[in-house]
């Protein structure tokens, strides 16, 4: 299997993990969904110069692209690490922090620069909030790339 494909397929599998420890906070703790990915999808359509649409239209075009957007950033997160761990067989708790620092910075660094959030702002709580959904993103995701070598 080749690096872009073992990438591809571990990056789906870490967000698959990733979304059932976030849908499990919310459950749990009665919180609710985040609405950075969809203000993400309004920010990036708005400088595109695209639009989504009016009304009721825009608003399920947001609920439809924001999850999408996570996806991306968990494909392209396994995509990015195949691509530096090339052939090299890294220990898998290595690979799993080294996952998990992708995926945070992959959804943390554009929303930062989207002006939606910013980290340096952020309590312990809110760290701890975001680290645990993932860390099971790269624990997923290097066991799969892993097995698919």
């Amino acid at each position: 299997m080749d690096t872009v494909t073992r990438g591809l397929v571990a990056g789906a599998a870490g967000t698959g993990a990733l979304n059932v420890v976030t849908y499990l906070d919310m459950a749990i703790r009665a919180r609710p969904a985040s609405s950075t990915p969809e203000q993400s999808v309004e920010r990036i359509a708005a400088a595109a110069g695209v639009g989504l649409g009016p009304g009721q239209e825009a608003a399920n075009r947001r609920a439809g692209l924001g999850p999408l957007l996570g996806y991306a950033t968990g494909a392209g997160a396994a995509l990015v690490y195949g691509l530096l761990a090339g052939r090299r067989r890294v220990p898998p708790p290595l690979a799993a922090l080294a996952l998990t620092g992708l995926a945070m910075a992959g959804s943390s660094v554009p929303m930062t620069v989207l002006g939606l959030t910013d980290p340096r702002t952020w309590s312990a709580s809110d760290w701890l909030m975001d680290a645990v959904p993932h860390l099971a993103y790269g624990a997923a995701a290097a066991g799969v790339h892993a097995a698919l070598r």
